[in-house]
């Protein structure tokens, strides 16, 4: 799909400690620099930001009130946008490294869906998503990278589910 629509992912983790604990503090030091490459790649189109102040990116957004519990969730103009962040930048090192600074949740953590090119979703919005996927499996209401035809770099740079 892209006729009029983009695609939004939300990606939920909870930190192994407190944002201010050294065992977090390389993630945390990278965060600007990692949020900042995204919003300069070709086809990103929106962010959900924190307060802004250096080396916090969004994780001042709480999920249910835990301060380890952080959220990421963007809007992307294509799959292959997404994608080519996700994978082919600098960012893949980091998540490639993130059982280092995530708990293993046991459960989905990632999900994307079609919104209205415009459409700014809340993480309200994505955690709904988050949940129908989680209770349905792959729908065109929430999906994960399998659902998508034109997503094919997942596939060879993998993800396992259970980790941030």
């Amino acid at each position: 799909m892209n006729d009029g629509h983009h695609l939004a992912e939300l990606n939920v983790g909870r930190l192994i400690a407190p944002t201010d604990d050294p065992r977090v503090a390389e993630f945390m030091n990278a965060l600007d620099r990692i949020n900042g490459m995204g919003k300069r790649m070709p086809g990103f189109v929106w962010m959900m930001e924190g307060s802004g102040e250096p080396g916090t990116g969004n994780t001042e957004t709480k999920i249910g009130g835990d301060p380890q519990f952080v959220a990421n969730l963007t809007v992307w103009e294509d799959v292959e946008s997404l994608e080519t962040f996700v994978w082919k930048t600098v960012h893949r090192q980091f998540y490639e490294r993130r059982q280092e600074w995530f708990e293993v949740l046991g459960q989905v953590h990632f999900v994307m869906w079609w919104v209205p090119a415009g459409h700014r979703p809340t993480l309200d919005d994505g955690l709904a998503r988050l949940d129908h996927l989680r209770d349905h499996g792959d729908s065109h209401h929430a999906f994960g990278w399998s659902h998508l035809q034109q997503a094919r770099l997942w596939r060879t740079r993998g993800c396992n589910g259970a980790v941030a």
